[in-house]
């Protein structure tokens, strides 16, 4: 009478206290879970004791030393019901499915046992999110600039703000290669400061974005949505050797002239000609549409196999001009291919860069539309714990580009030795040479009519004030002198703060 009900009444009862346990270390959540397991714990230990003395009455009941008198017919009868409901018990225990001719207790204890793997189980929203990715952010920029900088002697302000949402999707396998799709959408209101004058610099404020209807027509673009397939290069998936295939609309910078500390303008330099290249952003020789994005096809081969020292070969073919648009095929794109080497040099992280392009459809600074190549070389270079150093380089070989050499060097400071670690100043210095036919032709170029010569020079400083991980503040100060190789006129300043909301 004690075998098989009886282990499984005893390793029930273990299992709802232990469950009872490991219920009261949950959330709040789970205190009606936990009462009901108690409850039912007490109603098992109760039946076990019952047993217990029915099972004690029985044995003194046939103890009399001569001949064992069976037990009452009733106190037989009770017995046996127990002994039938404890086996059904057992049955109904047995199996996880539910059924109605099972005892009452059997499938109440089912209930609360599905109650209490489903508190710790991944929901069904969880399990279909399994492999996304989110991420987001919102920038604000008020910037002033000064009256030298205008055409109207008047100093102009300027609001502008900027939205910008990535998901990143699991896209299957190839082979054994892994897929993924990134899309991007990007909103804002605000434009660039208006009535200029003559200058090399893109843009005072990079972040500024407004979508084709205006400031009154706030709407969304998909500023981005490419496809990307990695797989891993000989009999190891493990390998140090992957080739990378990329299709769709893209930034190209996000695969080509990066750089650790100017490469973000919603977090680090606010000047686009410290954000990349300049003969590719602010001379146009990147060849993307009006918002800094184009379609293209990307290959890329990457190799870790003296990790944590890793280099990578890239190539990529872009549409220009109408083609960035989707204006009609890829007829003379923008063609670049990049070099990478990365190392750890007495501990901190070194990048090199070293990259060729070609645009089919480069227009110069007097209209006229020409095959144009450069190169160019990007480097971060972190030489303390607090400190990393940046510089770029770039020369361009078209005939019609306004400056046709570009150096900018920088570096960020992180904030421990004033006791902010998560702060940074950025303090940056461009020098961008105007070319001999832009010299030849500012004199008579409409737009232009003065004598250029040298370099336009540009200094940007900020401070990055960390709120918490979600916020921070950036003043930052900008310094244009010789606007354009203009030597005639005031150099220019302006002053923003950026506001950024990141998760």
């Amino acid at each position: 009478m004690r075998s098989a009900p009886r282990l499984a009444r005893t390793a029930l009862a273990a299992s709802l206290v232990a469950a009872a346990g490991a219920s009261q270390a949950a959330a709040p959540a789970q205190d009606k879970v936990l009462a009901e397991l108690k409850r039912l714990a007490e109603r098992v230990e109760k039946l076990e004791k019952r047993n217990a003395e029915l099972e004690g009455r029985l044995a003194a009941s046939a103890a009399p030393a001569a001949a064992a008198a069976a037990p009452a017919p009733a106190l037989a009868q009770r017995v046996e019901a127990l002994e039938q409901a404890n086996r059904d018990l057992a049955a109904g225990l047995a199996s996880d499915r539910i059924s109605e001719r099972e005892p009452e207790l059997a499938v109440r204890l089912k209930a609360v046992e599905e109650r209490t793997n489903a508190i710790g189980a991944p929901s069904k929203l969880a399990t279909a999110l399994d492999g996304i990715s989110v991420e987001g952010a919102v920038a604000a920029v008020a910037q002033r600039i000064d009256g030298d900088g205008r055409e109207s002697g008047r100093d102009e302000s300027q609001l502008s703000w900027r939205g910008d949402i990535g998901i990143t999707l699991p896209a299957g396998s190839v082979g054994r290669g892994e897929g993924e799709f990134f899309t991007q959408l990007r909103v804002g209101q605000g434009d660039s400061f208006t009535g200029l004058r003559p200058t090399f610099t893109g843009a005072y404020n990079s972040l500024a974005f407004e979508a084709g209807g205006g400031s009154e027509e706030t709407y969304a673009i998909v500023a981005q949505a490419w496809y990307q397939l990695t797989t891993p290069l000989g009999d190891d998936a493990e390998s140090p050797h992957s080739l990378q295939l990329t299709v769709g609309k893209m930034d190209p910078f996000v695969f080509f002239d990066q750089n650790a500390i100017a490469d973000n303008e919603a977090e680090k330099f606010l000047n686009n000609v410290f954000v990349h290249n300049p003969l590719l952003d602010s001379g146009g020789a990147v060849g993307a549409d009006s918002y800094g994005f184009t379609p293209g096809l990307r290959l890329a081969y990457r190799n870790e196999s003296d990790s944590p020292d890793w280099w990578q070969a890239s190539a990529a073919v872009y549409g220009a001009g109408e083609g960035a648009r989707f204006g009609r095929s890829f007829d003379e794109p923008f063609v670049i291919g990049q070099l990478e080497y990365g190392r750890k040099s007495f501990g901190f992280d070194s990048t090199y860069r070293l990259y060729a392009w070609r645009n089919g459809q480069y227009e110069g600074f007097d209209g006229s539309v020409e095959g144009a190549s450069g190169w160019g070389a990007s480097v971060d270079q972190r030489v303390h714990e607090d400190v990393t150093l940046f510089a770029r380089y770039g020369q361009s070989t078209s005939d019609h580009a306004a400056f046709d050499r570009a150096l900018t060097v920088g570096a960020e400071i992180a904030g421990n030795a004033w006791g902010r670690g998560a702060d940074g100043v950025g303090l940056a210095w461009g020098w961008l040479r105007a070319s001999d036919e832009f010299r030849d032709a500012a004199p008579t170029l409409d737009g232009f009519g003065f004598d250029a010569r040298g370099a336009e020079q540009i200094g940007e400083l900020y401070y990055r004030w960390y709120l918490n991980e979600q916020l921070s503040l950036t003043p930052d100060l900008q310094y244009v002198r010789r606007p354009a190789a203009n030597r005639d006129v005031k150099a220019i300043t302006a002053f923003g703060l950026r506001a950024l909301y990141a998760f």
